[in-house]
């Protein structure tokens, strides 16, 4: 066997301000070629580990370093940076902190310029990374005003022009529509099998990230390595969700039934797996269950009237759009990047204003509204962080709306604090924001929104860069605020999953359209308004159809109805059998 070409050898690292190490006695080999997908919950270490092997820690974050750590044979401490930037090409999590240049074709090129290519050769190599990642007409534009979707791409395609012997993803599809995720993880699959390249990837979506072959998963919790595993074996074992991550839907249904899951059967993707052992028990299963009735409100609190938009006379992103939302509804908005979702919330706070079409509160026009005004009855969390923090502190942020409200300073603290605990954050409350990681970071912002207690909520991209339980927690609250006091909450979001789990109705834009308004399980079980929207049927649609349910929707439903009955159920038994213990 090769020398792997990375090697953590009993390695710890402790961050100068912490108490306790991030990492703690990693061992871990990676050889030439592989292809590693590292999972865990956020504060497990995967961000820490990755800023070991580019050398950020120890040179940008310093900190105590036990142990040793080669990565091609070298001290990643010692050749810097800019030394590892030639082995180890990263793709941050936090795309904007990445951009250098003004226009997409020039921060593509950006690293060839520093390795001094030679012009026709650079262009030639930005033209073909553009045409694989659907930037070609973008190549003018400035990455900073791109869609969250479309940054990930030129961040990756900065990545791919170097000639480096190790690629870093640090969840590459946080921002990205589920199709757009698929072709991503394609693409790095392609240049995994033809190119001589090892590819690391860290990344909370397991089952997008699963779409093509890993060679192993690294699991880690609390900065230590719990798994090292073959994905068919891992997902096999209980491991992930007793570590708070996520299983694919079809694993998770699977296990419902009762059935136990072989690694013979190719567990690790819907499209290959053997499911004729499990058919029966799935089968019964689905014939027992009985999903619960859900009645909603007629209330109409938002009405969209046949609204349009253009930024320029070129091309409308917004075309008659009309749809309304109920009190106490939760609803998600979704659709392929660029399809004019953020630019919909935007018209809707008052940041823009509408070529045509009304937009109604509650029966009142609010086209004559300020935003402040608006602000008081619509809260948005934006879905970049950067865009909406403007406090060093954390607890100052999130009583900043509260503070210019004149809100006396106890009921700011009380309201800050019951928000924090919430969103997790209650530990870091005196921390400066700086601190955060970019989940962190993004709970951070809706805490700062939640805190106001607005009637109608809209989030962009609520879950991007959390981990299963940080995303439970936070819309378990927001289904619990929403259950208690009828807020209305519209949910921008690429995460399927998501949708089928907490969403009463699902909105479908499409080149500026809206094509579809509908439950969400009718919506991921529709072939044709999946790839029209460039969304991913989920894997429960596949695993009903191939068992010969006749009814893919009602399963779906069925389902996430059950598998919601189930942990709510264990969380108030232990949150009862806490309160007896104290």
């Amino acid at each position: 066997m090769s020398e792997p070409i990375i090697e953590f050898e009993h390695f710890s690292f402790k961050y100068k301000a912490q108490q306790f190490p991030t990492l703690n006695d990693i061992n871990l080999k990676i050889y030439p070629g592989e292809k590693i997908l590292i999972v865990g919950q956020s504060g497990s270490g995967k961000s820490t580990l990755a800023n070991c092997l580019n050398a950020l820690i120890p040179c940008s974050y310093s900190g105590e370093v036990n142990g040793t750590l080669r990565v091609c044979g070298k001290n990643p401490g010692k050749l810097g940076v800019f030394g590892m930037s030639q082995i180890v090409g990263t793709v941050l999590q936090d795309t904007d902190g990445q951009f250098i240049a003004l226009t997409v074709a020039e921060d593509i090129a950006f690293a060839l310029e520093n390795d001094d290519v030679p012009q026709d050769e650079m262009v030639q190599r930005v033209a073909k990374i553009s045409e694989k990642l659907e930037l070609t007409d973008l190549l003018d534009y400035a990455p900073g005003a791109m869609s969250g979707g479309q940054k990930q791409k030129v961040s990756i395609g900065g990545v791919m022009v170097s000639d480096v012997k190790i690629l870093l993803f640090d969840e590459p599809l946080a921002n990205l529509d589920p199709a757009t995720g698929k072709s991503a993880i394609k693409l790095i699959d392609d240049i995994s099998k033809n190119d001589d390249v090892t590819i690391v990837i860290i990344e909370h979506r397991l089952e997008d990230a699963l779409y093509r072959d890993v060679d192993r998963i690294i699991l880690m919790g609390n900065g230590t390595i719990v798994a090292d595993m073959r994905p068919d074996d891992l997902l096999c074992s209980n491991l992930l969700s007793d570590n708070g991550i996520r299983e694919p839907l079809y694993i998770s249904a699977i296990k419902a039934s009762g059935a136990k899951i072989q690694p013979s059967s190719n567990p690790r993707n819907i499209e290959i797996m053997d499911l004729e052992p499990y058919k029966e028990d799935i089968k019964k299963w689905f014939y027992s269950v009985k999903p619960s009735v859900k009645q909603y409100s007629e209330d109409v609190i938002l009405e969209v009237k046949n609204l349009c938009f253009r930024y320029d006379k070129k091309r409308d992103i917004l075309n008659n759009v009309s749809f309304k939302l109920r009190r106490g509804e939760m609803v998600a908005l979704v659709g392929k990047n660029g399809a004019g979702k953020t630019t919909l919330s935007s018209l809707i706070c008052g940041f823009l204003k509408p070529v045509s079409g009304d937009i109604y509160f509650r029966g009142q026009d609010i086209s004559g509204l300020s935003i402040k005004e608006r602000g008081d009855r619509i809260g948005i969390v934006m879905q970049s962080p950067n865009q909406m923090i403007s406090k060093p502190m954390i607890s100052e942020e999130v009583g900043l709306g509260l503070k210019v409200r004149e809100v006396p300073d106890d009921e700011i603290e009380k309201r800050v604090n019951e928000t924090l605990k919430i969103c997790g954050l209650y530990q870091q409350r005196n921390w400066p924001v700086s601190a955060l990681s970019f989940g962190q970071k993004k709970r951070l912002t809706i805490a700062s929104i939640l805190v106001m207690n607005p009637e109608l909520i809209i989030l962009d991209e609520p879950t991007a860069g959390q981990d299963f339980a940080h995303y439970t927690e936070i819309m378990e609250f927001l289904k619990e605020l929403r259950d208690k006091t009828n807020i209305t909450i519209l949910m921008i979001t690429h995460d399927m999953h998501l949708m089928l789990e907490y969403t009463d109705r699902t909105l479908v834009l499409t080149n500026g359209n809206l094509i579809k308004d509908a439950p969400p399980f009718d919506i991921l079980t529709d072939e044709n308004t999946c790839e029209a929207a460039y969304l991913k049927k989920t894997s429960l649609y596949d695993l009903a159809v191939r068992c010969g349910i006749e009814n893919p929707p009602e399963f779906a439903a069925r389902f996430i109805d059950d598998e919601n009955r189930h942990r709510r159920a264990s969380d108030r038994s232990k949150s009862e059998q806490g309160g007896k213990n104290g």
